[in-house]
């Protein structure tokens, strides 16, 4: 069997949310299945038990956990995305920081042309890379 690492976000009631806004951020991005708590589940009738998204060929699964925690997302682990160009890189900085906060503003810090780190409303951490040519 071949392995396949695949990027899981944990939500308590946003992960729909949190999802649709993650792929109209995307060019190439789509959902792919979303499967709903029914009554009488575990988690709260509506909810996502479990979706599946793509950004940019990159599988993403997310669910509404049923389970209040006692933790969130943290920066250390983060979506790391390279971007085309300027444009891309100003706008997703500012529209996923919008609502968040901003742990590297978006500038050159001499290992790329254009970086930024931002943590989004969700609590994912994100951080944006204009290469260097």
């Amino acid at each position: 069997m071949k392995h396949k690492v695949t990027p899981f976000l944990m939500f308590e009631g946003k992960a729909e949310e949190a999802m649709r806004f993650y792929v109209s951020l995307f060019k190439d991005a789509q959902i792919d299945q979303v499967v709903r708590y029914g009554a009488g589940e575990a988690g709260t009738e509506g909810t996502v038990m479990r979706a599946d998204f793509t950004l940019a060929g990159q599988s993403v699964i997310c669910i509404d956990s049923p389970v209040k925690h006692g933790f969130t997302f943290m920066p250390s682990i983060s979506m790391f995305v390279d971007c085309t160009d300027e444009e891309e890189v100003g706008t997703l900085s500012n529209r996923l920081a919008e609502g968040g906060s901003v742990m590297m503003p978006l500038g050159d810090y001499g290992f790329s042309r254009k970086f930024a780190w931002v943590s989004d409303r969700y609590g994912v951490s994100w951080q944006l890379n204009l290469p260097h040519e």
